[in-house]
């Protein structure tokens, strides 16, 4: 099969969802204003809630926050267990169908709530009780997702340590770039030039000098770099947004589009086939720890085609800092389909682009993020050179710092409501904390099947909330509550699979991984809590359950 066909057919597919079903989620069932002020005007404080000059900016934010390792990951993993083709149309239905309604809602309801998160809404629109389950079950996800962000960050700058230079550069960079923006008022068309020129001589300077980190005593050098990364989350998450976080994620969203733009101008150019299987078996034999292709795909592919962090990226730093309702559909609904791009191109890099038969032969030794950078230095060659490998190295470090941060940040706002911490630097020592305990196990094979189920798992929760200020609003609500109920069922299946391969029930007696069996067990009793107080308020409002 010729890639660079199967590539066209994905663009076309998410242009069209975009300006027809995007849009009639904008005008007939969310009915967007341009004219209703938003809560970055309305609650400006400076530090959370600051409108962005302009909607590219917030953009680059967004899908900086998002576009974690997520994508590239659980693609390629999905392409060695059960083939690329099932793995592609997954990314396709769901990001139309599901992801991006998701993301676009939370962003919606959020605004209309004056940039309350989506557990606060939860508890307006369902119960207060809600609201806390809801809580809890976000904390425990986030916490999942710091550590296992922060894991993969530092496994790749053990590995390529010539990522460190220009992963960690950006960090001053984009502080320049915030204080001209915002303190002297210098228009992006100078400050963007100013910010990609310091980046290219980042890069520049990394391939000169390589950071190793030596081990501090028993401390590794990889447990290092987890530490220093969690410091950074720490710092991130407590300045203020137009310091550093607006600003970094722009000018690395320059990078991501770049990683796009060049990967699909070299499938493009080369067209290289997809000599791989499209599919392979519903129960791969040769990775048993994959588990059957249902439930286990759609967490494996944990952020490609939909996923319950973007609904917190939405409802916790974008809402506070869109200027107009107007930018609501091509930042939460485009955003998600860019993303999508992102997994697609993925599946053509590890398949097209490394060649029969490496794609099992890499993911055994370097893993999935070694895998795409070597498929996506072959199919950028043509562009890159050598060095293409090196740029999706940095690109993915790209993604995965602005996802740490942001995560940090949310978890922050989670940490100060539930436990009633009003202290911002106390709130953020506790999930960084807890998260560096994770971290530290360096288990990321146990922790990624966790994080993506609870991913996944939050993405329906969302819809369900959706569905439910939908239904308040006496409107039309099928669109969110039907790819609510499927995730909802997926992700409980999955997480029961997980506790069986945690207890060993599936194979010889082994020690059971007593983590991987109460965390599950949490958020499934959460997730049911949450369902009954669902059922409990469509019981109370019958009449709109028939009138559409």
């Amino acid at each position: 099969m010729n890639s660079a066909i199967l590539l066209l057919i994905a663009i076309i597919c998410f242009t069209a969802g975009y300006r027809l079903y995007g849009r009639f989620l904008s005008r007939r069932i969310f009915e967007l204003d341009s004219s209703r002020p938003t809560p970055a005007h309305t609650e400006n404080d400076g530090v959370d809630f600051v409108p962005a000059p302009n909607w590219w900016v917030l953009f680059g934010h967004h899908f900086s926050s998002i576009c974690g390792a997520g994508p590239i990951i659980g693609p390629a993993l999905a392409c060695a267990y059960w083939g690329w083709g099932v793995g592609l149309i997954w990314l396709i239905i769901g990001s139309v169908w599901m992801g991006a309604v998701s993301d676009f809602s939370s962003l919606v309801m959020s605004v209309r709530a004056k940039g309350q998160s989506i557990a606060q809404i939860a508890g307006v629109e369902i119960s207060t009780r809600v609201k806390f389950y809801f809580l809890i079950f976000l904390w425990v996800s986030l916490i999942l997702v710091i550590a296992v962000f922060s894991i993969f960050a530092a496994k790749t700058f053990t590995a390529e340590p010539d990522a460190v230079i220009p992963s960690f550069g950006l960090i001053p960079t984009a502080v320049l770039a915030g204080w001209m923006l915002y303190y002297k008022k210098i228009s992006n068309v100078i400050v963007t030039p100013v910010g990609l020129g310091a980046l290219v001589f980042l890069l520049y300077l990394g391939t000169r000098i390589h950071v190793i980190m030596p081990a501090v005593g028993p401390v590794d050098g990889q447990a290092c770099w987890i530490l220093i990364l969690l410091a950074y989350c720490f710092v991130a998450s407590v300045v203020p947004v137009n310091i550093l976080l607006q600003p970094r994620d722009y000018l690395a969203s320059f990078i991501l589009f770049a990683l796009i733009f060049l990967g699909i101008a070299g499938v493009l150019v080369k067209a290289p086939r997809m000599d791989a299987p499209a599919f392979t078996q519903f129960a791969p034999v040769a990775w048993p720890e994959a588990g059957p292709l249902w439930p286990m795909l759609f967490v494996t592919i944990a952020c490609g085609a939909i996923s319950g962090f973007h609904a917190l990226v939405s409802s916790g730093t974008t809402c506070k800092q869109i200027a107009t309702e107007a930018h609501a559909c091509r930042i939460g609904y485009g955003g998600m389909l860019v993303e999508s791009l992102v997994g697609v191109l993925v599946i053509i890099a590890v398949t097209a682009g490394l060649g029969s038969g490496r794609l099992s032969e890499l993911l055994a030794n370097g893993g999935p993020i070694a895998a795409f950078s070597h498929g996506y230095g072959s199919i950028s060659e043509v562009f890159l050179g050598g060095y293409g490998k090196s740029f999706a190295v940095l690109a993915l470090n790209a993604f995965i710092l602005t996802t740490l941060d942001s995560a940090t940040r949310i978890t922050r706002y989670i940490t100060a409501e539930l436990f009633g911490v009003s202290n911002k630097y106390l709130a953020t020592a506790i999930a960084v904390a807890a998260s560096g305990i994770l971290a530290m196990t360096g288990k990321w094979n146990l922790l990624w099947p966790a994080f993506g189920a609870a991913n996944q798992l939050i993405a329906g929760i969302t819809l369900m909330v959706a569905s439910c200020w939908l239904l308040n609003r006496g409107r039309s609500f099928y669109m969110t509550l039907i790819p609510a109920c499927f995730m909802l069922v997926t992700t409980i299946a999955a997480f029961a699979l997980q506790i069986i391969q945690a207890l060993g029930l599936n194979k010889s007696p082994v020690s059971p991984d007593w983590l991987m069996v109460v965390v599950p067990l949490l958020l499934i009793g959460l997730a049911a809590n949450i369902l009954l107080e669902v059922l409990k308020l469509m019981k109370v409002k019958p009449s709109a359950l028939t009138e559409h």
